[in-house]
């Protein structure tokens, strides 16, 4: 196998639960060509908008929800929102930086972590049933129906949650040895412009200039993780990179309910123009 096919297929052994294996070689291959992250992310969120689809078919909206963020996590694993309560733990601690920087790498799970992975997930199900009642016209067609926003929705939050985790990893400080540092210590500016052209184009052509929004506001929300990860740390760590992927995709979905809330409050034809 080639090296190039080997990151490729590491990257959705790191990225998801898809049994394709991880090994050693196969990471290093893989931070050698960060921008696969952004890859990864199109094809991850094909499948949990193909899933939303199916689900918005058959089941209630509020039960369809509920499903989809299960098949988000079955899909993705927990590893980043385990990032986030780690994060929380270190962010919610008080004292010297020293202790903040203990209390992000300690095992057991405090009530700041708790908190952080609670109000995660209560705002990804809020924006998931918000954009569930999104339609841009009467008798919208499948893209522009209900259903058809969320799928769209959902695929680009999820490559800006990849693109996001890149952006950590091009433009964050570490603060320790890892799988983080290495990933940081290997994303160049082209890395990084690979996967920002990549990842713009796929929610350029998903979902036009809301998708484009959506897919720059991802991009600010991980910069707005990386500073308060060096206020509190010092520099970031993988908690950190993960993190940024949890807060990205909800900061996604809720800038494309704002911006769909916009179109529908009286621009008419302009919903067109967005597409």
């Amino acid at each position: 196998m080639s090296a190039f096919l080997l990151a490729v297929r590491t990257g959705f052994g790191f990225l998801s639960t898809i049994p394709v294996g991880i090994t050693m070689e196969g990471l290093d291959e893989l931070v050698k060509r960060s921008y696969l992250f952004t890859f990864t992310g199109i094809v991850l969120g094909i499948l949990i908008g193909l899933f939303a689809y199916i689900s918005e078919t058959i089941f209630p909206q509020s039960i369809s929800a509920v499903l989809i963020i299960a098949f988000l996590y079955y899909l993705t694993g927990l590893n980043h929102l385990d990032g986030v309560s780690d994060f929380g733990d270190g962010a919610t601690a008080h004292g010297s930086l020293e202790k903040k920087i203990k209390a992000l790498k300690d095992m057991s799970l405090g009530i700041g972590g708790v908190a952080y992975c609670v109000i995660v997930l209560l705002a990804l199900y809020a924006s998931i049933t918000a954009l569930q009642g999104s339609a841009l016209l009467p008798g919208s067609d499948a893209f522009t129906s209900p259903a058809g926003i969320l799928v769209l929705s959902l695929f680009v939050a999820e490559v800006g949650a990849k693109q996001a985790m890149l952006t950590i990893a091009a433009f964050g400080k570490p603060i320790h040895e890892g799988l983080g540092s290495m990933l940081m210590n290997s994303t160049t500016m082209s890395k990084y412009a690979i996967g920002l052209v990549m990842g713009t184009i796929a929610c350029v052509l998903a979902f036009g200039i809301v998708g484009l929004i959506a897919f720059v506001a991802a991009i600010i929300s991980a910069l707005a993780v990386m500073n308060v990860s060096n206020r509190h740390f010092g520099g970031v760590n993988g908690d950190g990179i993960g993190t940024a992927n949890e807060i990205a995709r909800i900061v996604s979905l809720i800038t494309i309910t704002l911006v769909l809330g916009v179109i529908k409050s009286g621009y008419g034809g302009l919903a067109w123009t967005l597409l």
